[in-house]
Parts: structure tokens; sequence; C-alpha cells
């Protein structure tokens, strides 16, 4: 009878099935009530094209550019780094703890080739910025039209 009516009434097992449901809607909404610690889109990257090529900003607050690592490969820019936690001295304890740490990666299909050679990456104010130039081979080309 689990799940139905008896006569128009509800049985004590589709309240508690109607419960579990509940309660797995209301958890599935929070991450940090499912155990789960992974930052969705992290970091928050800004991605926009130009008519030299595609720039992409990255907030990395705290970060040490020397753990960042960013490939192209083809037309897919990975950035992968890891963020370290903050060491507390003896005694201190945390009261509230946010910021989350560990090992990132984030992958973009950028829209047209690039030349990977020369890719520029400037860390500034835990601002990353990715500067990368179209390829000359992808560039729109003006198309002369002779008159006959």
């Amino acid at each position: 009878m689990l799940g139905r009516t008896f006569w128009g009434q509800t049985t004590p097992w589709s309240e508690m099935e109607r419960l579990r449901r509940e309660m797995n809607r209301l958890f599935s909404t929070f991450p940090e009530m499912t155990g789960s610690r992974v930052a969705p889109g992290y970091p928050a990257m800004n991605v926009w094209t130009n008519e030299d090529g595609v720039v992409i900003t990255a907030e990395l607050p705290g970060i040490d550019p020397e753990k960042l690592d960013i490939a192209v490969v083809e037309n897919t820019l990975t950035l992968s780094g890891e963020r370290t936690p903050l060491e507390l001295a003896e005694g201190d304890v945390y009261h509230r703890r946010e910021r989350g740490y560990g090992k990132f990666t984030r992958s973009f299909q950028l829209p047209f080739n690039v030349e990977a050679n020369n890719v520029q990456a400037v860390y500034e104010k835990g601002v990353l910025r990715i500067t990368l130039p179209r390829a000359e081979a992808d560039k729109p080309r003006k198309i002369v039209v002779k008159a006959a």
C-alpha cells in the first residue's frame, strides 16, 4: 500500500513516502548539506571576444601564480591550479570557514583557433587575465568583388 490511499484516506506509508521525497528534494538543493565541498564553476570566469582574439579573466584571490597551469590545445583552454588552506596558529579556531581550498580545473572551448605561442597571462590583485590572439588563418578576410 506504499504511496496509495485506502478508501480516499492517506495511509501512514504514503505519508512516509511523501516525507522521504520532500527531504530528498530539500537536501539535493543544498550542496553543503550533502557533503559536497566542490564549488561549481570555480574559479569565476568571464570570457569575451574582440577582433584580435579572446580575453579571459578569472577571480583567484590568494592563489600563488606559480601554482597555476594554463594549457591551450587546439581550440580548448584549460586552467588548473590549487588553493592551499590557511594554516592557523596553535590555539586558533575557525568560527566560520567559507573559502574553499583544493585542486581545481576549468576548461573552455574557444570560438576559434588561437596562436598558442602568443598567449599572455597576467596575475594582478587576485585576478588572472589571459589574452589569446586569434590565429591568422581564422581571421575573417574581406573579399574584393570585381566587376566583369
